[in-house]
């Protein structure tokens, strides 16, 4: 019952019918959105022929307090919802080829992008996570070792740490189906390398095949 909106880019002289296809949900989450405007993943995904779907999921900023409100604790639950649907509609579109469809993301869109595999095996063939966090008990330890009020905000707005690992793909990568790239900086403050590094161990363990490309001295 909730409105979500997005952008769509196409591949030039594209008819916009059964394309290769990846998804693209934003980092943030919370207050942060796809705007009208220049991007240069996504020009270069389109240039080389894929169909580019942007989703501004509930919890994205710019829609008013309310759609930002709706985010609060739905990590992996009705912001990966969203995502999910808004895939579907492309493909009842008959924009996406439902045999090529990639999810891809940074930071908390590395987070949704390995959500996407665990909860849709079948509807995504390949997942890239790059900067992303998958272990949210770590963020929410993390959180509580800087500060109150970060321990507060995570509280309020990620959810309770005892909960938190049944929505951590690190801890699902038995669910995933599809091959999965990670990619990640060793000097990253925001999402350590660390959450790369336990998910890409997670994803052996599974025998999902994963490729990793990591960056030690990168920011």
């Amino acid at each position: 019952g909730l409105t979500i909106h997005g952008y769509l880019t196409l591949p030039r002289d594209s008819d916009g019918k059964k394309l290769p296809t990846v998804v693209l949900p934003h980092g943030g989450p919370f207050g942060s959105f796809d705007q009208w405007s220049f991007d240069r993943e996504t020009q270069m995904l389109a240039d080389a022929g894929y169909a580019v779907l942007q989703v501004n999921f509930r919890g994205s900023g710019n829609y008013g307090r309310a759609f930002l409100r709706a985010g609060a604790l739905q990590w992996g639950a009705t912001m990966q919802d969203d995502v999910t649907d808004a895939t579907h509609w492309a493909v009842e579109q008959g924009i996406a080829d439902p045999s090529r469809i990639c999810i891809f993301g940074g930071s908390y869109g590395g987070y949704a992008a390995l959500m996407g595999a665990v909860r849709e095996p079948d509807l995504y063939r390949c997942a890239v996570g790059y900067v992303g966090v998958y272990d949210l008990p770590d963020v929410y330890e993390e959180a509580a070792d800087d500060a109150r009020w970060l321990r507060n905000w995570s509280g309020d707005w990620i959810g309770d740490p005892k909960t938190l690992g049944a929505v951590s793909p690190n801890r699902m990568a038995g669910r995933i189906k599809a091959p999965v790239f990670l990619a990640a900086g060793g000097k990253d403050d925001i999402a350590p390398i660390r959450h790369t590094q336990k998910m890409e161990k997670a994803l052996k363990a599974a025998g999902t095949p994963v490729e990793t490309l990591y960056f030690p001295t990168e920011g």
